[in-house]
């Protein structure tokens, strides 16, 4: 029997973006602060994020979280916030330069992996990442499906 019902997020954490291991070779990680308005910060603490399409980028200095969708706060009817607006991510200087170099090679992106509450802030894990291609994908199948064929083997011995 199916399961039923969407998947949760891992505990701890507010949103999470299971995708970007598809579609990207994840290389290092970073956690960011973020900088919401108020009805937001509810809405996170509600569950009502979504990191599927986002991407942070780099403009004049300082990361961008762009396309996170929030959903609006119901009780914040008239103070409501756009539910896919640009988002500014918190970072140190020395990091955001070490950034700075890296996204500059061809084929790099940031890719913000998840949203969770440490404390009273709320944190963006971003990542970044090298697409896959066709064949990359192929490989990663393959190789999953020969840990499990392993896996099982060492089970029944057991």
């Amino acid at each position: 029997m199916a399961k039923s019902g969407k998947r949760k997020a891992a505990p701890g954490d507010v949103a999470t973006n299971r995708q970007a291991s598809f579609r990207y070779e994840l290389l290092d990680r970073w956690e960011c602060g973020i900088e919401l308005l108020g009805p937001e910060v509810k809405s996170l603490r509600e569950g009502g994020g979504q990191l599927k399409d986002a991407y942070a980028a780099l403009y004049e200095g300082e990361l961008w979280l762009h396309r996170m969708y929030i959903a609006p706060y119901r009780p914040a009817a008239r103070e409501n916030h756009e539910p896919e607006r640009v988002r500014k991510l918190l970072l140190n200087r020395r990091e955001l330069e070490r950034l700075v170099g890296q996204t500059s090679e061809k084929g790099f992106t940031l890719v913000p992996t998840r949203v969770y509450f440490r404390g009273p802030w709320a944190k963006v894990e971003i990542a970044l990442g090298r697409g896959k291609t066709g064949i990359d994908r192929r490989r990663d199948l393959k190789e999953r499906e020969q840990k499990r064929e392993i896996d099982r083997a060492l089970a029944e011995r057991s």
